[in-house]
């Protein structure tokens, strides 16, 4: 898949821009607040149809307009699709592939797979378990369409099941009976997701760690470990179990919607005993396994997004980073930094075409 024009419309700070790119590589230049950023946001959104930066769609309107457009012209095997994305100010989004509307958000997940690799992916270590269960459904999603349906099932009926427990609450009220009838659903759907969860990360771990060794060169060993309240009994049980605590709480307490991934060094979380390079290393070794295992489960080569992080590590990390692309055929790379004249000397090392586009 490779992406051979991209055209922005009133999207963020780009009123019209035009970009005809290179199969490879392909770098945007500039000083800080220029909108480089926001140009990979853009391919993000041809991705999975939404920021990566957690903006609303209406916010990625450009000030004192009424609508944002992007458009892209995709190589797809011996064919070519167009992909435009806009969004309106009084109207919902329209995704559409060769001018066919999407009916599903859903149903374009994985068309386009992408790895995003930015400053920002340090919130996976910082912050909550909700950051880094998200980032996993969304690489399972780009890999396994049934995955991403079972997943919004899932939480639809978890939304019912709690809103049923608030108006019990409110309302004085118990039916154990009425609330039962979401039992059975959950409980499918869920442990469906966790087989599913359990089995991606076995696989990913691995070449996390391969990865890690590679980039950083350091003795210590790291690893991503899955956890869910499923390890510990049934998803029947673990309803039947938390019902009167559920009750109380007035929402459902156990349950795949609290899964965690652990990201660790040496057996203690990384994020109290890691660097900041060791943490960074950890990182990028995390999206290029992302990047391989999508590639290997649905044969597709996902675009490889790089914000700003050359300004972030050290040169023998990028050195080794250089070394990876190289090895790995990562595909078409988008790169954005501040500097030229470092980014001109990053892309001559890589053995590929490339365009510097000045922004």
């Amino acid at each position: 898949m490779i992406i051979r024009k991209l055209s922005l419309y009133n999207f963020k700070n780009h009123s019209e821009k035009t970009f005809d790119l290179s199969p490879q590589i392909n770098c945007f230049v500039g000083n800080n607040g220029v909108g480089k950023t926001n140009i990979l946001d853009a391919l993000h959104y041809l991705s999975v149809g939404k920021s990566f930066l957690g903006n609303t769609d209406l916010n990625n309107i450009k000030k004192d307009e009424d609508f944002f457009s992007i458009n892209a012209e995709i190589q797809n095997d011996d064919s070519e699709d167009i992909i435009k994305i806009s969004q309106p100010k009084e109207a919902k989004k329209i995704i559409k592939k060769n001018d066919k509307t999407y009916d599903r958000l859903a149903d374009h997940i994985g068309y386009l797979p992408s790895v995003m690799i930015s400053p920002y992916d340090s919130n996976l270590i910082s912050d909550s378990g909700e950051s880094r269960r998200k980032f996993l459904d969304s690489m399972i999603s780009q890999t396994d369409s049934e995955y991403l349906f079972g997943l919004i099932q899932y939480q639809k009926t978890i939304q019912q099941r709690n809103a049923l427990l608030k108006y019990f609450a409110k309302n004085r009220t118990w039916d154990k009976d009425s609330l039962e009838i979401y039992d059975d659903p959950i409980a499918k759907s869920g442990t469906q997701i966790y087989k599913k969860r359990k089995n991606f990360v076995e696989k990913l771990n691995p070449i996390v760690q391969s990865f890690y060794e590679i980039i950083s060169g350091g003795k210590e060993s790291v690893s991503v470990v899955y956890e869910s309240h499923l390890q510990e009994d049934s998803f029947e049980n673990l309803l039947k179990e938390s019902l009167d605590r559920d009750r109380m709480l007035t929402y459902t307490s156990k349950g795949i919607h609290k899964d965690d991934l652990l990201f660790d060094m040496d057996s203690v979380l990384i994020k109290k005993i890691g660097s900041q390079g060791q943490q960074k290393s950890f990182l990028i070794s995390l999206k290029l396994a992302q990047m391989s295992l999508v590639k290997e489960l649905t044969g597709k080569t996902p675009i490889l997004l790089l914000d700003d992080i050359f300004d972030k590590l050290d040169d023998t990390r990028v050195a080794q980073l250089i070394k990876l692309v190289n090895q790995e055929n990562f595909g078409q790379i988008f790169i954005t930094d501040t500097h030229r004249e470092r980014t001109e000397s990053v892309v001559k090392k890589i053995n590929e075409e490339s365009i510097i586009f000045e922004v």
